[in-house]
């Protein structure tokens, strides 16, 4: 890269940095302004400026479909045979689900030395709940979360926004949600049959009216697999393939201008509504212990576990590595959203040194299968609400066997869970199913989910680019057998082993 790119991109980073500082000082400083009286005007100049950051959002998520598409067409197609898929390709996959796996163990070591949530073995006398009848958010007081009726009704408003199926249907699956239905709850087995399923749609247009990624990375995959077969015949779809790509890529460094106004946007908008509310800070201090356990687990998982990887496989500093990434984990941070995010996680990747046969491959699989932050966060989510049933409902703390099943059900839930913000509150619900516990406590994480969401989904976009580094190098190691493939078919005096 030009030392002018690198001076572009290196400004760029750092008026994102400006852009989220001056945004989280406006949430905080604002509503101090304007005084209490003037909490509604307080509250509708953050929804002005959300307008900002929606526009931003969605002109990220628009482009993730068709880049999405064209991406791994071209990667594929970029290998010149199909064949070659077959090491790079196990790589990543291979990669996805042990990165998982690491996390969801690094979530529960975590949440198991916190302990957040659990009864104290002493309360102080008169500690009693306190029900805070105007609020959606569960009742705090010392260790007792009681769960209301609005709490429940605003899981069920969320399910219904992400699942498009109504209450009625929601709460068959989730019985928790209705005390008058019994159905049979989703088990693991359930859980495998619509994770294979989800790779395959009927209908290839409504898969991506609804941003379901998955079928049509499967249908990309085995398309430009079949063109790789086709040779001079193609020639002409292989080059608009490409064509598109570029195109998309060009339309990526627009939108990159636009990232410091759009980030300041969603981020002093999303901060400045909960402390205007006065949620901010009470939501922060009622589940602090939580929200220190899942930002020690990320933390650890991100710079140890992810970075330790990067090196053993590249022998390259993951800390370098981490600083090229930058404006793609401060998106990710902003949009709480990997899917959003993919255009500028491709393009740093690039300028990172990651060939675009890897990127393109790689990048779009990740943001649709690789949950580490999720996978980490509903586990120690799912200790943290089973503490919290040992005092509301009276159900034994969860046993070693328990917290295997947790483990297991949150990898499997984790790679079903979609690229947006807030999806892991649907995939949540699995994981409690599974133990049996009350899918209703869910609601004792929902005023902190919005903001942890943020820091797991920028995990999981720092997981995705380590996953492209290291396929890199299989790329790599093709290449070089192919060149000596071809020197050696010029050498007549050389022949093969």
């Amino acid at each position: 890269m030009s030392e002018e790119g690198k001076k572009g991109h290196g400004n760029l980073t750092l008026y994102i940095i400006i852009s989220i500082v001056l945004a989280i000082a406006t949430a905080l400083v604002l509503p101090i302004v304007m005084g209490v009286e003037k909490e509604a005007t307080t509250l509708s100049i953050f929804e002005g400026i959300g307008i900002g950051g929606e526009v931003f959002l969605r002109a990220l998520m628009m482009m993730v479909v068709p880049l999405v598409v064209a991406s791994v067409m071209n990667g594929i197609l970029g290998l010149g045979d199909v064949r070659k898929l077959g090491k790079p390709g196990f790589t990543a996959v291979g990669y996805y689900l042990a990165t998982t796996v690491l996390a969801v163990a690094i979530g529960l070591i975590t949440v198991n030395i916190f302990n957040p949530g659990a009864p104290k073995e002493n309360p102080a006398i008169g500690e009693t709940a306190v029900v805070q009848s105007e609020e959606v958010e569960p009742a705090t007081h010392g260790d007792e979360i009681v769960v209301t009726p609005d709490d429940v009704r605003k899981v069920l408003d969320m399910l219904e926004d992400q699942t498009s199926l109504d209450s009625r249907e929601l709460a068959k699956i989730f019985p928790g949600l209705s005390a008058g239905l019994e159905e049979e709850e989703p088990g693991i087995g359930m859980i495998l049959g619509n994770l294979v399923l989800m790779l395959f749609a009927d209908n290839l247009f409504e898969a991506a009216a609804t941003m379901n990624l998955l079928p049509l990375i499967v249908f990309a995959i085995i398309f430009s697999g079949m063109l790789t077969t086709m040779g001079e015949r193609v020639k002409a779809i292989t080059d608009m393939i490409e064509q598109i790509n570029d195109a998309m890529m060009s339309f990526v460094m627009l939108l990159m201008n636009l990232a410091p106004l759009g980030i300041f946007c969603l981020i002093a908008s999303n901060f400045g509504e909960a402390n205007a509310k006065g949620e901010l800070m009470d939501v922060i201090s009622q589940s602090g212990m939580f929200v220190l356990t899942v930002l020690v687990g990320l933390g650890f998982h991100a710079f140890v576990t992810l970075s330790a990887i990067y090196w053993i496989f590249t022998k390259k500093n993951p800390y370098a590595y981490m600083k090229q990434m930058s404006e793609a984990l401060l998106t990710a941070f902003s949009t709480a959203s990997s899917s959003a995010t993919l255009p500028l996680t491709m393009e740093c990747a690039n300028k990172a040194g990651i060939s675009k046969k890897s990127t393109n491959f790689v990048l779009p699989l990740g943001a649709t299968i690789n949950m580490d932050g999720t996978a980490l966060y509903e586990a120690a989510a799912a200790i943290f609400i089973a503490n919290i049933a040992v005092v509301t409902h009276g159900v034994d703390p969860l046993t070693f066997t328990d917290q295997l099943i947790v483990a297991v059900t949150a990898t499997l839930a984790a790679i079903g869970a979609a690229g947006i913000p807030e999806a892991g509150l649907v995939t949540m619900m699995i994981v409690l199913n599974a133990v049996g516990l009350p899918v209703e406590l869910i609601s004792s994480v929902l005023a902190i989910d919005w903001l942890l969401d943020r820091f797991r989904t920028a995990t999981n976009t720092f997981g995705d680019s380590i996953g492209a580094a290291i396929v890199d190098e299989q790329f790599k190691e093709i290449q070089i057998d192919s060149d000596d493939s071809e020197g050696r078919g010029t050498e007549t005096a050389v022949v093969p082993a």
